[in-house]
């Protein structure tokens, strides 16, 4: 869905802007924040994760040495997404499985989120 808005808002200002309105650059520039990612990447073998960002389909992020994980949550929530234009407002949530690796106690690193059940079980094991 945010992939439908950030099209959306990217053609919305490209049309201001073929029409000599400056405010499509607003558009343009809001499409953007609807086009990057977040999430985090494990290597097993190699013992390192990084949580990252990806816009366009770069990843930024360090990667750090993988701590010793005391133990793995697998639990099911909401995920929502607020979505403004000038005065409009729209919330989007989803149904997710999250999967979470907890070290020293209360530290976390999300490692997957997924809508399938049984893939976030596998993924867990």
């Amino acid at each position: 869905m945010r992939y439908v808005f950030g099209v959306a808002f990217f053609f919305m200002g490209i049309a201001w802007l073929v029409t000599g309105n400056l405010f499509g650059m607003i558009f343009c520039g809001m499409s953007i924040f609807f086009f990057n990612k977040d999430g985090s990447e494990i290597e097993l073998d190699i013992q390192r994760y990084r949580n990252f960002m990806e816009l366009f389909g770069i990843r930024y992020g360090k990667w750090e040495d993988l701590p010793e994980i005391d133990y793995i949550s697998v639990f099911s929530t909401t995920e929502s997404a607020k979505v403004r234009a000038l005065t409009a407002e729209a919330t989007v949530k989803n149904d997710v499985i999250v999967l979470n690796l907890f070290y020293n106690g209360n530290h976390r690193i999300k490692a997957y989120s997924t809508t399938d059940k049984e893939d976030a079980f596998k993924v867990a094991k």
